[in-house]
């Protein structure tokens, strides 16, 4: 690796908390040519910045590590090598200057939030598979009920073992639910925009926690790819038990999931779980698929029943979702505000990505989690 030391220029940290000093002393000490500089700043609930900043920050900055906070105009930075993004997505900077009037790599924290995501996910089919609301119901008024109806309630419940699980956008977050469900039982079933028929094509090459994922590709049963309905209702109806959301938000994937896919999943009952984006479900259509479970008693899970089983929602259309939306009353439906990447470490494992970026911008080697302008991907799930 190129000696870190040859990284110069201006580092511009911008982001939403106090300074981290022991992550950014690691950097100022590794570059210690690099001129470093951090700004904190608060954001509403919106993700839009509650504060302005001056013009003349950006004249110098060969680096800008941010959330938020932009170039309103690309002629104020010059200089400019690389943008790191602290975030995963890219839709909220994605008709920006910084990504529509310019070249500059764009990179992203793909890979970061990947295990405590999956842990969500797994989460939420447990919770509604094993009755937990209920259980936990049952706590509070200090019942005891190992017969009657809660004999009844759980002999009928379905196991994760055997199921099979769906993961649309094999990427590092489809990756590590993929490693848990598989040692759960489950089966994995990938769908992702290109083929990957060769082992090569399979491999993961973004960011990645050590011990987690499924790096080369090895874990799915079956791997369905395209970018048409036809394809996509192909994988659709292929017995899914649990389908998992965990791909951008591009111009592609808005009301991926309507009308027409729920009826092909009603078919299974499918659990949907969603950690993209909400604008990737038609969620007028979704809340009619789950009512349509609710109302349907002429039979049992995945035995004539219709409609879909239940949801897992960590993101939605608005956010923040307003008290009166329809969605908060859907029937077996779990909502979460969009907190399911949140951990403690999640700062520290970003700053990882700056530094390999930062080797790499002094060694001219292609970047970590590069975005594609084109597509929205990152190089993390090459184009998945």
């Amino acid at each position: 690796m190129t000696d870190t030391t040859n990284t110069t220029g201006h580092l511009l940290c911008l982001l939403p908390f106090p300074e981290p000093l022991p992550l950014t002393d690691r950097i100022k000490k590794q570059h210690h040519q690099l001129k470093f500089s951090y700004r904190q700043f608060t954001i509403g609930a919106d993700w839009k910045a509650s504060e302005g900043l001056p013009d003349e920050i950006w004249k110098d900055v060969t680096v800008l590590f941010t959330l938020t906070q932009y170039p309103r105009d690309m002629k104020l930075a010059p200089n400019l090598q690389l943008v790191q993004i602290f975030s995963t997505g890219t839709d909220h900077i994605s008709k920006l200057p910084v990504y529509t009037d310019s070249t500059v790599p764009i990179t992203n924290a793909a890979g970061v939030p990947a295990p405590v995501i999956a842990e969500w996910v797994i989460m939420t089919i447990l919770v509604a598979t094993r009755k937990y609301n209920t259980l936990r119901d049952w706590q509070l008024s200090r019942t005891w009920d190992n017969g009657g109806k809660g004999k009844g309630l759980f002999s009928s419940s379905p196991s994760t073992l055997g199921k099979r699980i769906g993961i649309i956008g094999y990427g590092g977050i489809g990756r590590q639910v993929a490693n848990i469900a598989r040692a759960m039982g489950m089966e994995v079933f990938a769908y992702t925009a290109n083929p990957r028929t060769s082992p090569e094509s399979k491999r993961y090459t973004g960011y990645s926690i050590p011990n987690t994922g499924d790096a080369d590709g090895s874990i799915p049963s079956q791997w369905f790819h395209g970018t048409d309905k036809n394809s996509l209702h192909e994988f659709l109806g292929q017995g899914i038990d649990y389908l998992l959301l965990s791909l951008p938000l591009t111009k592609l994937t808005p009301n991926l999931l309507g009308e027409a896919e729920f009826d092909i999943l009603s078919k299974r009952n499918t659990f949907i779980i969603n950690i993209s984006r909400g604008e990737v479900i038609d969620q007028d259509s979704l809340i009619k698929a789950l009512r349509a479970y609710e109302e349907d008693s002429s039979g049992v899970h995945g035995q004539g029943r219709k409609g879909l089983s239940g949801a897992a929602l960590d993101v939605a259309v608005p956010e923040p979702l307003p008290k009166d939306h329809p969605l908060w009353g859907a029937p077996n439906c779990i909502i979460t505000p969009h907190i399911s990447g949140l951990y403690s470490d999640y700062g520290g494992h970003v700053f990882q990505v700056l530094e390999m970026n930062l080797q790499r911008l002094a060694g001219r080697e292609k970047f970590l989690n590069l975005i594609d302008r084109e597509t929205g991907y990152s190089s993390a799930v090459e184009k998945n």
